[in-house]
């Protein structure tokens, strides 16, 4: 099975928990440098050929918006919750939106989620 790679972009320049989270359910995780990162996402999942993205900002969409804009990616955005994001990925997004939300268990059950619809 190919291992999965998901690109976080935070407006901040954060996200190193959700990483942390990726990282520990077997993904790998590429986190955006710096501020704005979010409106990078779509082209370093491009560049990075990756399996899925997260942006935050605080509408949840800014980063999502443009990445599906540009290059067509699915994308789901103004996401609250952890369960908000797993629905997403078993609706088929590979571009997911939430409110500023670095925590590392919503990177585990991401990438959980992905594994057991696809692999």
């Amino acid at each position: 099975m190919e291992q999965i790679t998901v690109v976080i972009g935070d407006r901040l320049g954060k996200g190193q928990k959700v990483a942390a989270g990726v990282e520990k359910a077997g993904g790998r995780a590429i986190v955006v440098p710096g501020v704005a990162a979010d409106m990078k996402l779509g082209d370093v999942m491009k560049a990075e050929n990756a399996t899925f993205g997260i942006s935050f900002c605080g509408s949840g969409g800014a980063g999502a918006i443009t990445a599906q804009t540009k290059y067509g990616y699915k994308a789901k955005y103004g996401m609250r919750s952890v369960d908000e994001g797993v629905t997403a990925i078993n609706e088929g997004c590979n571009v997911l939106g939430f409110g500023f939300m670095d925590k590392e268990e919503l990177g585990e059950r991401l990438v959980e989620a992905w594994n057991k619809k696809y692999a």
